[in-house]
């Protein structure tokens, strides 16, 4: 079966308040790519960014991102009045998003607005919370412990709430009780306007492909909540950390940071994180989109505290036993494998035996020393196909800052000879 559709991240869409939102402008994004015969509509992670507002750095991976809640839906609902919102600075350039100006100012409105929702009838916000306490409860308690530690990372809270002492956390539930009716609240609110676009996407026969990273942010409730999953010291703090070794492009490799999985753990488990992890995912999301496939049949571990990558060394990840647990768990579902890069005969083997489609990136296909695999008669059947994805430049962008013998390579490909478009010409490949 051949589908179409865009990537769009929430934030990138048209708002004048500071980042896209799940409000008029999305529902008009939708109604653009039904009308221009599309039927997918790819995002990138949807939780909350943490220090660095990277969607693959987050404070949890089963929350979503309260900067998208949308403003003008929660007036409709009597939640906000304009006042509340309309005149505040969100930030001096509408086509950039100022992060600085967000945190500062979102959060004052989105607490007017809760606190409207949990004075009325919150029969629906109860039951949200029951739906979701296998998650929701520690994360409205890690961002409420967050704010009063002045936002400062959980490995650098007191020892007792770090280490989750059970008398330490119960104090803080209860002291803190305002403060997670509030991030709790907000989550309702995300997960209500999600879950009413995502309805209405339905309707027009699209479907929404999310994305899921490998690993999770350091900072995060993930790892405070369930440290044991994690290769932590006795102060919580990560033994190794993920990345990638050296390669043609990097001399010292790429140092990402994220903690490692206790992979025999979870194993020993189950796998039942990961199974709730997925499974959540699936739940807002009708194709999953996963990060760093080859990380699940090897990983590249780097002790913590390295400069760069080179010291680095390959373990084994969970490979076929992992899937194997979520398809017996949640049923077959549809994935995307992110399987760009350098791959290794077992990490091909391990695509074949999960029978996950894998991407071809079309900027990648012209490099003018080899042969591409990313080169559209080289395509398999099995695969899903980008112009680029959010790690590449613009096709535009591309073409003006790729090497020359690149450059001539592609329009010779395209066949352009003249004035033509390159974007079209990529997409029509």
């Amino acid at each position: 079966m051949r589908k179409s559709g865009i990537l769009m991240h929430i934030s990138s869409l048209p708002s004048p308040c500071g980042i896209g939102t799940m409000g008029r402008a999305a529902y008009e994004f939708a109604d653009f790519l039904a009308e221009a015969g599309q039927s997918c509509w790819q995002v990138l992670p949807l939780s909350p960014t943490g220090f660095g507002d990277s969607p693959y750095q987050c404070f949890s991976s089963f929350a979503g991102n309260p900067y998208f809640i949308d403003l003008d839906l929660l007036e409709e609902d009597g939640l906000l009045k304009k006042s509340e919102y309309s005149g505040i600075d969100w930030g001096r350039d509408p086509l950039r998003t100022d992060y600085g100006k967000l945190y500062k100012n979102r959060y004052p409105v989105l607490r007017a607005a809760c606190r409207r929702l949990l004075s009325g009838n919150t029969a629906d916000y109860e039951l949200f919370c029951r739906q979701n306490a296998f998650w929701l409860d520690d994360y409205a308690l890690f961002m409420s412990l967050k704010d009063h530690f002045c936002g400062i990372a959980w490995t650098d809270w007191d020892t007792a709430l770090r280490k989750r002492e059970a008398s330490a956390v119960n104090r803080a539930r209860a002291g803190l009780d305002s403060d997670i009716s509030f991030w709790k609240a907000v989550q309702y609110l995300f997960f209500r306007q999600w879950n009413a676009l995502h309805s209405y996407t339905h309707r027009l026969g699209i479907s929404i492909i999310g994305d899921l990273p490998i690993y999770v942010a350091p900072d995060s409730c993930d790892i405070w909540a369930s440290p044991d999953y994690f290769q932590l010291d006795e102060q919580m703090r990560p033994t190794y950390v993920a990345g990638c070794p050296p390669d043609g492009f990097s001399e010292d490799g790429q140092l990402w940071g994220n903690p490692l999985y206790r992979w025999d753990k979870i194993r020993s488990d189950g796998y039942a994180w990961w199974i709730r992890r997925v499974a959540q995912q699936f739940e807002i999301y009708d194709v999953l989109r996963i990060d760093h496939f080859r990380g699940f049949d090897e990983y590249y571990a780097i002790p913590c505290g390295a400069k760069n990558a080179r010291n680095g060394e390959w373990r084994r990840g969970p490979g076929i036993e992992l899937f194997r647990a979520l398809d017996n768990s949640l049923g077959k579902r549809s994935y995307i494998a992110e399987d760009l890069g350098f791959l290794t005969d077992s990490v091909r083997e391990l695509l074949r035996e999960c029978g996950f489609p894998g991407m071809k990136v079309l900027q990648f296909a012209f490099d003018s020393r080899e042969e591409s695999d990313y080169l559209p008669h080289n395509f398999t059947r099995d695969c899903v196909a980008y112009t680029g994805t959010h790690d590449n430049d613009t096709i535009n962008g591309w073409f003006k800052n790729a090497p020359g013998a690149d450059a001539a390579k592609a329009r010779d490909y395209l066949r352009i000879t003249g004035g033509e478009s390159l974007p079209r010409a990529m997409i029509t490949a």
